[in-house]
Order: structure tokens, then sequence, then C-alpha cells
């Protein structure tokens, strides 16, 4: 097959849909696509959506002539990939609730009206900072993110950060009055 394809001839090729270019982009750019989104929580099946996703992204932008390529075919193709894959985390953990512990003999059910209530009296009596980090985790912000949004040092910070202030929650949670009504009424 192919040694090395100028951008130009990618992009071409691209446009009009040549199997053998589709097949060169597979074999050189698929391989730094998957050790990303594996190393970020993905799974085989993430890896091939996410590829799929990044071709039909280029795809558009070439046939609609916005590519502004500032870099790199292969590095333009990867940061499409990143984003998409960032996405689809931020997506995913919209979804996931913040994990609260609580005693395992309760099981509290989060969608939970009377529950949910106590969770956000207590949330509104957190520091504003710890408000805004735990909502940001619940948006499906990474670490990274958060520490860069929140001017803080960096992503360790900003999970150790994330961890306190969720105990501080909990801790709050646990004080309000009508939890321990909660807790006799679930019993």
């Amino acid at each position: 097959m192919f040694r090395k394809v100028s951008d130009t001839n990618i992009i071409d090729g691209i446009r009009r849909q040549d199997d053998k270019i589709l097949n060169w982009l597979y074999d050189n750019y698929f391989q730094t696509v998957k050790n990303h989104v594996i190393k970020n929580s993905g799974t085989s099946e993430d890896v091939s959506d996410v590829f799929q996703d990044t071709i039909i992204v280029l795809y558009r932008q070439i046939t609609e002539n916005s590519l502004n390529l500032t870099t790199d075919l292969k590095g333009y193709f990867f940061g499409i990939a990143r984003n998409i894959w960032s996405a689809t985390l931020r997506k995913n953990r919209k979804t996931t609730e913040l994990e609260l512990d609580f005693p395992e003999e309760i099981e509290e059910d989060p969608a939970d009206p009377f529950f949910e209530k106590i969770v956000g009296r207590a949330f509104l009596k957190l520091k504003p900072d710890c408000q805004t980090v735990l909502t940001m985790f619940s948006d499906g912000y990474s670490y990274e993110e958060i520490a860069a949004k929140m001017n803080l040092k960096n992503e360790m910070y900003a999970r150790r950060k994330k961890y306190l202030c969720k105990e501080a929650l909990l801790e709050l949670v646990k004080k309000d009055p009508e939890y321990q009504e909660y807790l006799r009424f679930m019993k």
C-alpha cells in the first residue's frame, strides 16, 4: 500500500471517499486514537465509534470547505478524536449521579424526591467553591478541566478538592434532621 501520503492527498481521498485512503487512515491513525480512548476509560467498541465519528467530522469539514488545518493532518485528526471522546465522557458522566457513601444497611435512592431534597439543602450549605467543583464533576468535566477552570494547581489537587467537598456534603446530609427521619422511615 502507501508508505507516506501527503496531507493534501489524504484530504482529496477523503473527499472522494477513496477506499485506499480510508484504509490508509485506519492503518496509520487508528492506534493513536485507540491508545487515547483505552487510556481514558474506553472500550474497544468505544474506539471504533470514536474513530468512525472522527472520520465523519473530518469528511464534513472537507466537503463543506470548513477545514482549518493549522497542524499536520494526523495531529488535527487526533484532536477531533480527543474532543469527541471528551464529549462522550462528559455526556456519560451527566447521567451518573454523584455517588455518596452512606451506611451500607441503608440503600438510598438518589431519585427519591425526599432524599433529593435533603441532599439539595445540604448542597446549598456548602462553600461556593465546593458547589462549583461538585457541579462541574457531575456535569462530566475531567479533573484536568476542573483544575484549569477553578485555577487549581493540578489534576491531583482537583481530585482531592472533589473528595473533600463530597465528604463535606456527606457530613451535612448526615446532620440534617430530616435525614435521620428518612433513615427511620427506610428501615
